[in-house]
């Protein structure tokens, strides 16, 4: 036995049950870099948000298999400052924590470059203002913070800083003001880019979980162990404990994982992954989030899933299934807010929309800001969670001058999107389909429409979005496709997902009509009927 082996090792306790299939994703379409903490039977979990407003959803489960999300983290611009801010900069890897009746989310905005964190006693509430903790002038810029919250009333800072090295402070909670100078803790066990750092004190020792290999196909995650919080620490003799790096599976990229012990003692990792299409493979719905069991040896080490990997199906005792309400398809734009899958890109400004003007109907004003600039477009859009999917609005726009357009888009960034638009030409109303990938922007229908709401429609499968328009009442009709892959990570880079959204532009100028919204309907389809 290992002589660092906790003098009681942990162990996984086997619930007196079958076991329950579960699917990964648990949380499909774009949600990186999950970290997840308990407060009894009930489960809180949050993601990166990167550009997109309002930051770090907070979600709720009872089984950690099925989630709800329940408000955002970052929710007024003082809390989270993007003014043109460059796609996947933004909010990175948020860590939640639960302590002493208080949660607390800690997190870099990268367009600053310094950590906060904000608390709250309601997770669906409100959080409070940042507390900054900036260790810039010490180790230079860093990434991926972490907090820990020792026995003896310690509460340690971990993070990634230069060169990819693991450094350590401990932190007065109550200003954020650094204890001591930050300490070299960890290079890693090996492997290329260690990150995403959480510390744990289990069975009396103190366990460094760190994501390493690049957030790509070689991601993976590995663990190490001291007596201290601040090392030496010793690998785990089978790193790493989670990868599919040259693992046939249509689960890659695995990594960037937290640790949670569930209230029947029970042990489980929530990570990334994604889900590649096609050849060469390439993913447009982003990094998703996943769930794994985790069991001991006898010696004090976790064993990941099946021996480090996991399956799109999962066959393994459960905590007894708590399914939420399903979304419903259609959002009528009804309510005085917006739901809660709704964001916006960047900071928006307020006269840009409005869900009163018009009641019953989503009121977008286009600025001279597009979809083409780094900067905050009259835009609300929603993640694309499956494969196969539909998107379909009904929007009442008559433009006021020549160019003025509004419409249904698929977004990665600036540079890669698509959109179905209502716009004119010399006087004449049309429907136009463009694409953007690159430097090359192609327009690919153009058709003249009578006045009159229409109903637009964005069809997607694996490899193929099909854009469409009817009048209302009458049967969609496609007029162009756009392939999935252009808008994928290995083509548009960053790492985020798609987006399916609303806008509205004057193409450089202020536009003269508002588009209105009457509702959006959102429907995951069977693969056999995209």
């Amino acid at each position: 036995m290992c002589a660092l082996a906790p003098c009681c090792a942990p162990t996984f306790i086997q619930p007196e049950r079958n076991a329950v299939s579960y699917r990964n994703p648990v949380l499909p379409g774009f949600h990186p870099d999950p970290s997840v903490c308990r407060v009894g039977e009930d489960y809180y979990l949050v993601t990166s948000s990167f550009e997109y407003f309002p930051g770090v959803p907070v979600f709720h489960s009872r089984d950690l298999v099925h989630w709800r999300q329940i408000g955002h983290c970052l929710t007024r611009p003082g809390q989270l400052p993007l003014e043109r801010a460059p796609s996947s900069t933004g909010i990175y890897a948020p860590t939640i924590r639960y302590h002493d009746g208080t949660f607390y989310m800690i997190t870099t905005n990268v367009s600053d470059g310094r950590h906060f964190y904000v608390s709250a006693q309601d997770p669906a509430g409100e959080w409070s203002e940042p507390v900054w903790i900036d260790v810039r002038e010490q180790i230079g810029g860093s990434i991926d913070p972490s907090l820990f919250f020792d026995d003896d009333g310690g509460v340690y800072l971990t993070c990634t800083g230069p060169g990819w090295k693991i450094f350590q402070v401990q932190i007065d909670l109550a200003g954020g003001k650094l204890l001591a100078e930050p300490r070299l803790i960890s290079r890693g066990t090996g492997n290329r880019c260690p990150e995403g750092p959480h510390l744990y004190k289990i069975g009396g020792l103190y366990y460094l979980m760190l994501a390493e290999g690049g957030t790509e196909y070689g991601h993976l995650e590995s663990i190490a162990r001291s007596t201290s919080p601040w090392g030496p620490f010793e690998p785990c003799p089978h790193n790493p404990i989670l990868t599919h790096r040259n693992v046939e599976s249509p689960i890659q990229a695995t990594g960037h994982a937290d640790l949670i012990r569930a209230h029947d003692s029970s042990w489980w990792l929530v990570f990334l992954a994604v889900r590649p299409n096609g050849y060469p493979p390439c993913y447009h719905l982003g990094r998703e989030t996943y769930l794994a069991p985790v069991t001991w040896t006898a010696d004090g080490w976790p064993v990941v899933g099946d021996g480090g990997k996991v399956a799109p199906v999962m066959d393994v005792p459960t905590l007894p299934l708590h399914p939420w309400p399903a979304l419903p398809i259609r959002d009528d734009f009804d309510a005085l807010a917006l739901a809660l899958q709704w964001n916006f890109l960047r900071n928006p400004r307020a006269g840009d929309w409005s869900l009163t003007e018009r009641p019953g109907w989503l009121r977008l004003k286009g600025s001279a800001v597009g979809l083409d600039d780094v900067d905050s477009p009259a835009f609300v859009g929603r993640r694309q969670q499956h494969f196969a999917c539909r998107a379909t609005t009904l929007i009442d726009f008559a433009p006021g001058r020549d160019g003025e357009e509004a419409g249904l888009c698929v977004r990665m960034n600036e540079r890669h999107h698509a959109e179905i638009a209502v716009t004119r030409r010399l006087g004449q109303r049309r429907v136009v389909v463009r694409q953007r990938i690159g430097s090359l922007v192609a327009e690919t229908a153009s058709i003249d429409v009578e006045p009159g709401p229409l109903v637009l429609e964005v069809r997607a499968d694996r490899d193929t979005y099909r854009f469409g328009f009817a009048p209302v009442g009458g049967d969609v009709r496609l007029i162009a496709s756009a392939e999935t892959r252009y808008l994928s990570t290995e083509v548009a880079g960053g790492f985020t997902g798609v987006y399916l959204g609303l806008y509205a532009t004057g193409r450089g100028c202020p536009a003269l009509a508002p588009a209105d919204f009457d509702w959006f309907d959102y429907t995951a389809l069977e693969e056999s009927e995209a």
